[in-house]
């Protein structure tokens, strides 16, 4: 399995999923999926907590911060399988393909 290839399947899929559509990760998901793609692609968390009036900042600051030290695939493959569990969770024609576009990757 290529973990690289999953992941940026999975980060494209979350990327362009359609507002309002069938497929709506809740906030809790998409701050999974937020601090999961920092950590993946970045490392650990390398600037100041944004200023105590940017709550949306502050939020997802601290939730990268919660995953510090996680590898970058171990960052990957947790990413890939929350899409796969929001996916499954949905159960519409439009997730069942994108989980097939997963998981056809070698």
């Amino acid at each position: 399995m290529s973990c690289q290839a999953r992941f940026d399947k999975a980060v494209e899929i979350v990327q362009n999923l359609p507002k309002g559509g069938p497929i709506q990760p809740s906030q809790d998901q998409q701050l999974f999926f937020y601090k999961h793609y920092k950590q993946a692609t970045i490392g650990d968390v390398n600037c100041a907590r944004p200023g105590m009036l940017d709550f949306t900042g502050k939020a997802k600051w601290d939730a990268w911060k919660e995953v510090e030290g996680m590898s970058q695939e171990d960052a990957q493959i947790a990413y890939v399988k929350k899409l796969l569990e929001v996916l499954r969770e949905a159960g519409t024609d439009e997730a069942n393909t994108y989980i097939a576009s997963i998981e056809s990757i070698e």
